[in-house]
């Protein structure tokens, strides 16, 4: 999402990436510049729903190391398989 106000940043870059830059952009009947910003917002996005899983995954482990409560994976993929089904499951109860 563009922000309020924008600066301009420069990046260095091959004269072989450019040249694909700019081949890919008029392909597409748009800027370099509309491209290369288009390619950081969505590197970024993915980028930051990365870090998030990442750092849920490991509150996860911190707090299975705190508790050692887990669900196996039998237990998780019959709960899993039931979603969307008149006969849905409730989670399963976590145990030691």
């Amino acid at each position: 999402m563009p922000s309020a106000s924008t600066r301009p940043v420069a990046i260095k870059i091959d004269d072989a990436t450019r040249d694909r830059v700019k081949r890919l952009a008029e392909a597409r009947h748009r800027t370099p510049h509309w491209l290369m910003r288009q390619a950081i917002e969505e590197y970024v996005d993915r980028e930051e729903k990365r870090e998030a899983f990442r750092q849920d995954t490991l509150k996860a482990w911190n707090e299975y190391q705190e508790t050692g409560l887990h669900g196996t994976a039998d237990e998780v993929e019959a709960w899993l398989a039931s979603w969307g089904t008149d006969d849905e499951s409730p989670a399963p109860e976590w145990h030691k």
